[in-house]
């Protein structure tokens, strides 16, 4: 007995088909690079045409990814890429939206610092299982705390922050899944605290501090060190770099990796301050 094949698949279904993310589907079919039908209401994509789709973008070898760094906001990576002259551009809006991309073949490397508050881990549990010909590599460990405006009271930690207004993070964020977590631990709900506009990187949340838009943020030393602000650390992170196998042996990566190894980096992390070099460079994970 055969099962008959549906003429239309559901986003869930060309999702699993695709090995994408159901956000990702949605952003295919609004760009309309992916054959779709809106006649019943609801998102439906013809699985003929879907296949024949699939078979017209098949190469007989993976596609090469385009020269972009993915994920999220770090300033040391940040300025690594720049002085480092690799030619790798970037696009930091977050470490799951850079997963999704990253899947989705947007780029050769993305970085992450997303914290699994089942098991304690970082990062490893993100990407097992979803991508494929790629390696985790170790950047740093971060210190990352509460930084505090000129007018905010003296604070000891996350059960302080009633009454303040805080600068979050986008959902996307490895920042923002850390700090529910640690306000789930504290029995804190979120709802109960005043946020402002949501920050979209490191350096945009703090600055929403240094200029009086918001009394704290849950930010990176590296980053409240340069403005003269209040760090109260509570945690120190991992922050890793997911690249594309082919890729990591191509120049523009290996530029980059070669700069990580010069005085000049290492002067200018120790400068930021709040990193850990210690595992740079390291296997984490491989696929």
């Amino acid at each position: 007995m055969t099962t008959e094949r549906p003429e239309y698949l559901t986003v869930r279904e060309l999702a699993d088909l695709l090995r994408l993310k159901e956000r990702k589907v949605y952003d295919l079919a609004a760009s309309g690079k992916v054959p779709c039908s809106r006649a019943t209401g609801k998102l439906l994509f013809p699985e003929a045409e879907i296949r024949a789709w699939i078979a017209g973008h098949s190469t007989g070898q993976s596609a090469a990814r385009p020269a972009i760094f993915l994920g999220s906001h770090d300033p040391l990576l940040e300025w690594a890429l720049r002085q480092s002259q690799c030619g790798l551009a970037s696009f930091l809006d977050g470490s799951l939206d850079g997963l999704d991309r990253f899947d989705a073949g947007e780029g050769i490397a993305t970085g992450l610092h997303v914290h699994d508050a089942a098991s304690g881990a970082w990062n490893v549990p993100a990407v097992q299982g979803s991508t494929r010909n790629a390696v985790l590599l170790g950047w740093a460990m971060r210190q990352r705390g509460l930084v505090l405006g000129a007018d905010a009271p003296q604070i000891a930690g996350i059960g302080d922050l009633a009454g303040l207004r805080i600068a979050p993070r986008q959902p996307e964020s490895g920042t923002d899944i850390l700090f529910r977590t640690l306000l789930d631990s504290a029995g804190i709900a979120p709802e109960t605290l005043t946020l402002t506009e949501a920050a979209r990187s490191e350096t945009d949340a703090v600055l929403a501090v240094a200029q009086g838009h918001a009394d704290a943020t849950f930010g990176l030393r590296a980053v409240a060190a340069p403005y003269g602000l209040r760090f109260v650390p509570l945690v120190e992170e991992r922050f890793d770099i997911l690249a594309d196998r082919r890729a990591y042996f191509e120049p523009p990566m290996q530029a980059f990796w070669a700069f990580t190894r010069t005085d000049a980096f290492r002067a200018q992390a120790e400068a930021l301050q709040g990193y850990d070099l210690s595992g740079l460079g390291a296997v984490r994970w491989n696929a």
